[in-house]
């Protein structure tokens, strides 16, 4: 999918534990304008829904498997599914406009989800509209977790 970036995270340890770089200036195009941490708890689906403007760089730690489907009409890739496994190793996904997403915490202990998008929730001043199509509640969307 194109602009869809996934990869595990360099993690850089010692005696201390470990240290991963998220996202560097010099290696993405990526502009954070707000970041926010979330817990998942087990066996817990966030999404799915996606955005018309908005990118998501999310860092997930803990067990996660996504689920990522194009919905740009123009793409070679349009209504195609992906599954990401992350196997318990922090995981970068990086997530275009116009692809709709979803997260399972398949771990049995709470997960973490650090987003750093780059748009602002509700804009300015929280005083705009919220750029997201949620589906997750819609029984006629063709973008359904079956597992």
């Amino acid at each position: 999918m194109e602009g869809l970036v996934i990869r595990e995270l360099a993690l850089y340890e010692d005696q201390r534990g470990w240290l991963g770089e998220i996202v560097r200036d010099d290696e993405s195009d990526h502009r954070t304008v707000m970041s926010y941490l979330s817990m998942t708890i087990p066996g817990l689906t966030r999404g799915p829904h996606e955005h018309k403007y908005q990118a998501d760089l999310f860092c997930f730690i803990g067990k996660f498997k996504l689920y990522l489907w194009d919905n740009r009409e123009n793409s070679s890739t349009f209504r195609k599914l992906k599954v990401i496994d992350t196997s318990g190793q922090p995981t970068i996904a990086l997530v275009p406009p116009g692809i709709v997403h979803a997260y399972k915490n398949i771990d049995s202990k709470d997960g973490l989800v650090f987003n750093m998008p780059d748009r602002l929730y509700k804009g300015e001043g929280k005083a705009g509209e919220v750029d997201e199509k949620r589906y997750e509640d819609d029984p006629d969307s063709p973008f359904r977790i079956e597992d």
